[in-house]
């Protein structure tokens, strides 16, 4: 099995169907905490849910798509970082992320997608990287800055949420500004 070692104690690898379980005991961890952040068909209220994600990704990741990676920090699932979109046609992707609450500022998001950068520019060869947060999501915006991302735009409420709609941020990165930056 792929599994890179982040730092001490802390790996990235594929988040799979048969980790169902462990995935369920996380999201009871960090639902609420990013509920209001990620999209609402990604947020599980139990097992049930939480296999029909991974099957969702695994399915995209099958279909040469999205794909879907776990943080673990000393063997415990705290997060993950995930292609919501990979698009090698046209050369692009979108990377998302998550964290339980008590995985936060220790600059493991951060880390993780510039391994999932990496992979999409050297690897794969796209030319494009993009990151969607809301507006008002400061930890995220924060992210795409230190992948030295550049914010495009913001599409005015495009992003639902209990009733409300919020403002989205659209950040990018491209394959040349990635390798100047040194990555």
């Amino acid at each position: 099995m792929f599994s890179l070692v982040l730092r001490d104690g802390i790996h990235l690898a594929p988040l799979e169907v048969w980790h169902a379980e462990e995935f369920a005991a996380h999201m009871d961890r960090a639902r609420e905490h990013i509920r209001p952040w990620v999209g609402p068909t990604f947020v599980t209220d139990d097992l049930d849910g939480a296999r029909s994600t991974l099957r969702r990704y695994a399915a995209r990741q099958a279909e040469d798509g999205g794909r879907l990676y776990g943080i673990w920090r000393a063997g415990v699932l705290v997060g993950g970082v995930m292609f919501t979109d990979l698009d090698a046609g046209s050369g692009v992707c979108e990377i998302g992320c998550w964290l339980e609450p008590s995985a936060e500022g220790h600059g493991l998001i951060t880390q993780a997608s510039g391994v999932l950068l990496d992979w999409a520019f050297a690897s794969r060869g796209l030319h494009r990287a993009e990151w969607h947060c809301r507006a008002d999501n400061d930890r995220s915006s924060a992210v795409a800055k230190r992948l030295g991302m550049t914010l495009e735009g913001v599409r005015r409420e495009a992003w639902p949420y209990e009733g409300r709609r919020y403002d989205k941020q659209v950040w990018a990165v491209l394959a040349p500004e990635w390798q100047a930056l040194g990555r």
